[in-house]
């Protein structure tokens, strides 16, 4: 295992997906220094919706306030921002299960992280062509940096994960689909929470 900074957030990034980030708190913008001066990583990991991130962790729960699973993440660009802020875009690596997450003296989460396997390639079912042409529209209107991503509409496996970064579901099924192993799968369960969502 690796020992790595984590990032709690209140979103999901999944392996190759992009994330823009605004860094104003002292802790992260020390571990984006560090990180750019050494071609670092850090873990991207959700927060718990019904904890306090910023909750302690336990003897009998040590990684209270965010899930277990989160994805390794690298800064492929940065500017300075006209607010005055820091802003970074990061690309996800790969999923990893996070182990004795604890604090650092600067307050930074810290954890202990091993490599979950990667998803599988899976051909994109017919029967799931319409959320193929439904992510081409998202990412022709969203531009940069989407824009820029290698597109691969017959993958299930980079199908499911853009379209569960983009759209407005439960963070809780965003993680699940995460930790979620089998592409078609995940494509069903997508499928099933964008319909419950639109009946809501």
């Amino acid at each position: 295992m690796t020992t790595l900074p984590l990032f709690p957030l209140n979103t999901v990034l999944f392996p190759e997906g992009l994330l823009p980030l605004r860094i104003f708190e002292t802790r992260y913008l020390d571990m984006v220094r560090r990180c750019l001066r050494s071609d670092g990583r850090f873990v991207i990991v959700a927060t718990e919706p019904e904890r306090e991130s910023g909750e302690l962790p336990s003897e009998t729960d040590p990684s209270a306030g965010f899930y277990s699973v989160g994805t390794e993440a690298i800064i492929v660009d940065w500017d300075q921002r006209p607010d005055g802020l820091l802003g970074i875009l990061v690309k996800g690596e790969g999923r990893r299960v996070i182990h004795n997450a604890r604090h650092a003296d600067d307050g930074l989460w810290l954890g202990d992280v091993e490599p979950l396997p990667e998803y599988p390639e899976v051909s994109l079912p017919v029967d799931y062509a319409s959320l193929a042409d439904l992510l081409e529209r998202l990412l022709d209107q969203l531009g940069t940096p989407w824009s820029h991503l290698e597109r691969r509409f017959d993958d299930s496996t980079w199908v499911a994960a853009r379209l569960t970064e983009l759209l407005p579901i439960d963070l809780e099924i965003k993680q699940q689909l995460l930790e979620a192993d089998d592409p078609i799968e995940r494509l069903e369960r997508l499928r099933a929470a964008m319909l419950a969502a639109s009946k809501s």
